[in-house]
């Protein structure tokens, strides 16, 4: 069942990224959004389209830092690479991790970058976990249902990597369990026949 947010107040994603873009900055000059939910449920389709309505903002995917042998255990390379490089308004560097090798390539073949954009936005599950909280300028929380998201990220993915999401789901329910960003969601976001909905989250019901 989706969680329950303010029901009173809805934004469309225009009127999202114009708040987004008025609030301070939260990571030297940049306003670091993050778009955290399940795995499935639509983080980086979403963060796509933001990404358009804020004139073509940044997106880092976590992907690109997660590993095999640590899904979750990726914030000090996040640090060392985004956080510290935007704290000083310098552009952030970054090796994308290939989840088809399982290993870093050397540089230049995987060299990310991100500049120091006055609107970046990051997605993955956990963007918004209690490590990177202190540098967000906004977290949205993609109000999919666990079970719903699985079912799409698994036939997304196909029956190949049927072992893959059994541990990624261990993986996810402990993270979730231990640190649960949704309560520090400023953003809900539900899709529907519509388009997006965005509701203010329990972050701003406090």
């Amino acid at each position: 069942m989706p969680r329950q947010a303010d029901p009173h107040t809805v934004l469309d994603p225009v009127s999202l990224a114009a708040e987004l873009s008025a609030a301070p900055p939260s990571c030297g000059p940049v306003r670091l959004v993050a778009v955290d939910g399940h795995a499935g449920s639509g983080k980086t389709t979403f963060a796509g389209v933001l990404s358009a309505r804020l004139d073509g903002a940044p997106v880092l995917h976590l992907d690109d830092f997660a590993t095999h042998a640590s899904f979750f255990g990726w914030t000090a390379r996040f640090a060392e690479h985004v956080l510290t490089p935007f704290a000083g308004g310098r552009p952030a560097h970054y090796v994308r991790y290939d989840w088809a090798q399982g290993r870093f390539p050397p540089p230049p073949d995987a060299a990310g970058t991100a500049p120091a954009a006055p609107v970046v936005l990051i997605e993955g599950v956990g963007a918004g976990r209690c490590e990177l909280r202190p540098h967000l300028a906004g977290l949205l929380w993609m109000d999919v249902a666990p079970e719903e998201a699985r079912r799409r990220g698994r036939r997304r993915d196909g029956t190949e990597l049927s072992g893959f999401w059994d541990e990624w789901t261990r993986a996810e329910t402990t993270h979730f369990a231990e640190d649960p960003s949704y309560s520090y969601a400023n953003y809900v976001v539900r899709r529907g026949a519509q388009g997006y909905e965005v509701r203010r989250g329990p972050a701003r019901q406090r």
